[in-house]
């Protein structure tokens, strides 16, 4: 039998004429597809991805149920710990992340830190930012035969923000500098990692947010800039951000400095009591406290008890302690309540002496923080930009007539500088930093008018006084003087200001028995803190600041 010819074709199977004219032709007399057909596809299309988004859920599901039957052979390794009891003490050594540096290299630590952010890697890797007050470095688990499981790395990418954690690692030197941290040079390779305490709930803002440049601008959808008042009513979180552990390790360093210079020129530091029988210098800024049948005021300054100290023969004393103020001022300076540091000494000659300490500490106090606490300061830059704070060798000292007359040449009217308030004072600083070329300055001889009742008058001219005001850029840090060590003289200028002497008996009697000429003067540290470093902002240099709309917390 004949095979069939293949080249030969069914003549069925070929198209007819208007079948072949329709092909050729049909396309043309149509625009495109129809809605009809549209509308369908789109279903298609929308079955098959969500088919897709099923199958791929499946699978995931699939490999959790596979991952939890797998034994997970780094159990041991990671976890939560029982609650801190204090049930041993196996005294291993910890290590501060300050202190590690490439030099550390291939060396096993045990660090205690709070994870600041974290990054999962797929399911085998997470990073992990550890933070210890303003210092950050990497941590890095990844999956390993023995010691890392895929379970490990699962459970510690889900760990919250600013969980506190027991990290066993080894440093590892990075091949390249790490940006984000301020150990850069090498990070932490994870062994064993452990959650001493957990966050409860959801924190108020991001550290991240809390921490930007504040002149960053801001851009809607990127991120959200913390208002003071939320950082003050979540002033726990607030205060763990680098900058504000970078502050208040300067505020310390601020009173250290302080103590330290005072405590090598011959002074003892003293506690005064806080609650007084009589308000000590103006009835109408001081708090009135319930006294068992009577009432008290709290102090608002140790002024009082520290010349009586100087009538005791202390010679040269100070004290650093809360101060009360029950002025109702709501601006960027005030608190009403602030930490004073309050300083008096005898007088040999001449009231300079005094000021000439006070100016000497000053200066030793900024070259301190300069010399000593540059890493501090520059954390702070970060948020708060701001230029280096200026001083000189030999410091600034206008007279008041001097002060009011660079006013009045830049166009103040003479008439409103009886007193200089506070946007004169600015403008002052402004003009002296452009004349002079520094950030720092004293004000000498003021006004007997504006000083209160137990300051020395100046012998040439009663109008004025033997009294001086110290400032940091633009405004006042520091008001002191010689005091009135005569109890005649002094019964004499206090009802000169409507004070009865009566009511101050006990503090005249101890003038009564003889004292020394003295002086001194009262800072307000969150003030000095907060200029130093420009936060704008007195509350931002209090721990839990206090003023007339805050109590909390």
């Amino acid at each position: 039998m004949a095979q069939a010819n293949p080249s030969m074709t069914n003549p069925s199977d070929k198209p007819s004429g208007d079948e072949q004219n329709q092909e050729e032709h049909g396309d043309a007399d149509q625009e495109g597809p129809t809605k009809s057909a549209l509308k369908k596809k789109a279903k298609e299309e929308e079955k098959a991805r969500k088919k897709a988004e099923k199958a791929a859920k499946a699978k995931e599901a699939e490999q959790a149920r596979q991952q939890a039957e797998e034994p997970d052979y780094a159990a041991a390794h990671y976890g939560k710990l029982p609650l801190h009891q204090s049930q041993s003490r196996p005294n291993r050594k910890r290590t501060d992340i300050a202190t590690l540096s490439a030099k550390n290299d291939s060396e096993h630590v045990l660090i205690r830190a709070r994870i600041q952010t974290s990054r999962l890697q797929g399911n085998r890797m997470v990073f992990l930012n550890l933070r210890q007050r303003t210092d950050t470095i990497q941590a890095m688990l990844a999956v390993t035969d023995k010691q890392v499981s895929k379970q490990m790395v699962k459970w510690a990418a889900g760990l919250s923000d600013e969980s506190i954690v027991i990290v066993f690692g080894t440093v590892v030197k990075s091949p390249e500098l790490i940006k984000s941290c301020s150990v850069d040079d090498v990070e932490i390779h994870v062994s064993e990692l452990w959650l001493l305490a957990g966050v409860e709930g959801r924190l108020p803002f991001s550290l991240e947010d809390a921490s930007r440049s504040e002149n960053a601008p801001e851009v809607e959808g990127q991120f959200s800039r913390v208002l003071l008042d939320t950082r003050l009513n979540n002033r726990i979180i607030d205060l763990r951000t680098q900058t504000n552990q970078a502050i208040f390790k300067l505020q310390h360093a601020i009173g250290d400095l302080f103590r330290e210079y005072l405590n090598n020129n011959g002074f003892t530091e003293i506690h005064s009591p806080k609650l007084q029988g009589a308000a000590t210098e103006s009835g109408a800024s001081v708090f009135k406290v319930g006294y068992f049948k009577g009432n008290a005021f709290l102090a608002q300054s140790p002024q009082l008890a520290k010349q009586m100290a100087i009538a005791a023969d202390f010679e040269r004393v100070y004290e650093i302690g809360p101060v009360f103020r029950a002025e109702d001022s709501n601006t960027h300076r005030h608190l009403t309540e602030f930490i004073g540091l309050d300083l008096e000494m005898t007088i040999e000659e001449h009231y300079h002496e005094v000021k000439e300490l006070l100016d000497g500490m000053f200066k030793t106090i900024f070259k301190g923080l300069k010399e000593s606490y540059a890493k501090e300061i520059a954390v702070v830059g970060k948020q708060f930009e701001a230029e280096e704070f200026k001083w000189r060798e030999e410091t600034l000292t206008l007279t008041f007539k001097e002060a009011v007359d660079l006013l009045v040449e830049d166009g103040v009217e003479r008439e409103v500088l009886d007193d200089i308030n506070t946007e004169n004072e600015k403008r002052l600083g402004r003009l002296v930093k452009a004349k002079y070329d520094t950030d720092y300055f004293i004000i000498d001889k003021f006004p007997l008018e504006l000083r209160p009742f137990y300051t020395m008058p100046d012998p040439n001219d009663p109008t004025l006084t033997n009294s001086y005001d110290f400032f940091m850029r633009g405004e006042e840090i520091l008001s002191g003087a010689q005091r009135i060590h005569d109890p005649e003289f002094l019964c004499q200028q206090m009802r000169a200001k409507g004070v009865d002497p009566e009511s101050m008996k006990g503090y005249i009697d101890g003038f009564r028995m003889g004292c020394p000429p003295h002086g001194g003067g009262g800072i307000g540290l969150e003030r000095v803190l907060m200029l130093f470093l420009k936060l704008n902002n007195i509350r931002r240099a209090s721990l839990f600041p206090r003023d007339p709309k805050r109590l909390e917390p």
